[in-house]
């Protein structure tokens, strides 16, 4: 874009070692003894600590897990407020994940308490941030990357690939850890999709046959159809890509007994799990008690004392998760939106604003005639 053009990446996925001029994303500290420390990371390396030390840190254990707020998307509003007043980048990204959680938790039901609690907070937050915004002369695009929609049924994907013997685990400190090296097929487990990778060429279509049959998966795709459908990516797609029908979601669960689970099971720990785990928002005990074992977890981590928080339900817990995404809606109104004044960028009514065309959109609105404006999202 030329010289002076500058990008700001506020915890807008992926952004460590992008090319953004300043990139601030979650990044915890774990520590040899196993403790966890909330903390971010940043480009330049000295922001970590300027920020923090003038917004306080970054509330992490509200931005993931089960005490989920709003404070960590206003944390994030009040960065980004703060990097546009002190150094105007050309274009900035902003990520504000509140609603995720209570959606994911018990659905995009209007009529929920909790569920218009969280849009009434969101809302507010982002209204302010883009009041600030123009009035300071920016272009506001709004974009959401999806819609939630219901599901009540979990599927069990690696549980299905192990009953059929494709899949291998490891018995380790008393519990199972999935061996992806060692077995012939397994899936990464993504909300509504699935990454199935398969090590043999020839089990590939047993594994497809086999998925197809299990309830709660929609379609498999091969690699062929995921090259057509614009989803295919080299040296990271799955031989196949399952997807849940409208009404399931995967979970990343692969034993076949509770006695299986693995230690990290419990805990917040998505490092360790080999898919997503939104029952990490949930609780298996009492809001009460799981007060209790946080403070006594922090106050054993702040005496030294190597300790885990086993506050995450399993197995059964999977169907209380009520809202889900990565399939294309069957509804349109469940689509993702993107709003902007610039309405003569945006397609005409009714018709569709392809995912890719939002960058052209962005682009358009940084660069009109080739003089680079400026533009937030």
């Amino acid at each position: 874009m030329g010289a002076g053009f500058t990008v700001h990446r506020l915890f807008w996925w992926f952004n460590m070692w992008s090319a953004a001029d300043v990139s601030v994303t979650p990044r915890p500290q774990y520590f040899s003894d196993g403790r966890k420390a909330a903390d971010i990371y940043t480009q330049p390396p000295g922001l970590r600590d300027a920020l923090q030390e003038e917004l306080g840190g970054f509330p992490l254990f509200r931005f993931w897990g089960p005490f989920t707020s709003v404070a960590s998307s206003r944390w994030i509003a009040d960065a980004a407020k703060l990097l546009e007043a002190r150094h105007a980048p050309s274009l900035q990204f902003v990520y504000l994940p509140h609603l995720d959680y209570v959606l994911q938790k018990e659905g995009p039901d209007p009529g929920n308490q909790l569920v218009r609690r969280d849009l009434r907070e969101i809302d507010a937050l982002a209204g302010d941030l883009v009041d600030f915004y123009e009035a300071r002369g920016v272009e506001v695009v709004v974009v959401s990357e999806y819609g939630i929609t219901p599901v009540s049924r979990p599927v069990h994907i690696n549980v299905c690939l192990r009953r059929r013997g494709y899949l291998t685990v490891r018995t380790e400190l008393g519990g199972e850890t999935l061996d992806p090296g060692a077995s012939r097929a397994w899936a990464c487990a993504d909300h509504q999709v699935a990454h199935v990778y398969v090590r043999a060429p020839e089990d590939v279509e047993g594994v497809r046959r086999l998925l197809e049959g299990l309830a709660g998966v929609g379609e498999v795709l091969d690699a062929a159809e995921q090259r057509r459908r614009g989803l295919w990516v080299p040296d990271r797609s799955g031989d196949l890509l399952a997807v849940a029908d409208a009404d399931s979601w995967f979970t990343y669960y692969y034993w076949l007994d509770p006695r299986g689970w693995p230690d990290f099971a419990e805990c917040v720990n998505i490092h360790r799990k080999p898919g997503y785990d939104p029952c990490e928002m949930l609780l298996n005990t009492p809001r009460w008690a799981a007060v209790a074992k946080a403070a006594a977890f922090v106050l054993l981590n702040r005496l030294g004392f190597r300790a885990s928080l086993r506050l995450t339900p399993t197995d059964a817990a999977a169907e209380r998760i009520k809202g889900s995404h990565g399939r294309v809606p069957e509804q349109r109104a469940d689509w993702p939106v993107c709003i902007t004044r610039a309405a003569h960028l945006l397609p005409a009514a009714g018709e569709e604003l392809p995912a890719e065309r939002v960058h052209d959109l962005i682009a358009e609105l940084v660069c009109p005639g080739g003089e680079a404006n400026k533009v937030k999202g």
